[in-house]
C-alpha cells in the first residue's frame, strides 16, 4: 500500500478517488489572502488547473479570477475559494498546494500524487 500525506492525513493512493480534489496548506492560504488584499481583489478566487506545455506535456495553471466559470467545481479553504475545471480534477486529485519563503527562494509548491514523470527543471510533468 503506497500512502501519501495530505495535510495531516495519510491516504492510500489506490483509493485516490476518495482523495480531495486539492488541499491548500495554511501557508498557501495566508499568502493568497495577502496577495488578494495587496492587489485590492476582494471576492476573487484562485483558478487551479492544467495547461499544455513544457517539455513533459503539462504545467500548472494558477491565477486569480473574479468568479468561477459555469462548469467549475468550487472549493473553499478558510475563506479562499479555489476554482477547478472538472476535467482537470482527475489529474490533480490529491494535490497539495503550500507556500514557502526561504533564503534561496519563495513560491508555491505543488505535490501531485498523479505525476508519473517530471521534467528536470520541475515546471512541467506528465500524468
Amino acid at each position: 500500500m503506497e500512502a501519501i500525506t495530505i495535510g495531516n492525513t495519510k491516504v492510500d493512493v489506490a483509493a485516490s478517488k476518495d482523495l480531495p480534489a486539492v488541499v491548500l496548506e495554511a501557508n498557501a492560504i495566508a499568502h493568497i489572502k495577502r496577495l488578494l488584499a495587496e492587489n485590492d481583489m476582494p471576492g476573487f478566487g484562485l483558478r487551479y488547473g492544467l495547461q499544455g506545455g513544457g517539455c513533459s506535456g503539462y504545467s500548472y495553471l494558477m491565477e486569480f479570477e473574479e468568479a468561477p466559470q459555469a462548469e467549475d467545481e468550487v472549493f473553499e479553504f478558510d475563506g479562499v475559494r479555489v476554482f477547478m475545471n472538472p476535467l482537470h480534477i482527475e489529474y490533480l486529485r490529491g494535490s497539495t498546494i503550500d507556500y514557502s519563503d526561504t533564503l534561496i527562494g519563495a513560491g508555491f509548491q505543488i505535490k501531485n500524487p498523479n505525476v508519473k514523470r517530471q521534467c528536470g527543471c520541475g515546471s512541467s510533468f506528465d500524468v
